[in-house]
C-alpha cells in the first residue's frame, strides 16, 4: 500500500470515528429512555470501537473524547462526578 492509499485509509477511519463519537454524543444527550448504566456502557463501546480502528490509541480516547462524553452524561443525569461507585 503506497502512502496515498494509507492517507486515504487514515482519512476514512478518522471520518468514521468522528461520526461514531458524534452519534454517541447525540444519543447520550437526546435519548429520553437512556439509563445511566446504558450511557456508561455506550461510552465504553465507543472506546472499544475507536481502539479497534486505531490500536494502541485508547489513552488518546480517554484524554480527548471521554471528557466530552462524560460532560454530557453529568449534565444529562445531573451528577457531580463520573467516578464509579464501586
Amino acid at each position: 500500500m503506497n502512502w496515498e492509499e494509507e492517507l486515504r485509509e487514515e482519512d476514512r477511519k478518522m471520518r468514521h470515528m468522528r461520526i461514531l463519537v458524534d452519534l454517541t454524543a447525540q444519543i447520550l444527550a437526546q435519548d429520553p429512555s437512556l439509563k445511566l448504566c446504558e450511557a456508561l456502557r455506550l461510552v465504553e463501546a465507543a472506546r472499544t470501537a475507536v481502539g479497534r480502528m486505531f490500536p494502541g490509541k485508547e489513552e488518546t480516547f480517554d484524554l480527548i473524547i471521554r471528557p466530552r462524553l462524560e460532560r454530557i452524561i453529568l449534565e444529562r443525569f445531573q451528577l457531580t462526578t463520573a467516578e464509579p461507585v464501586n
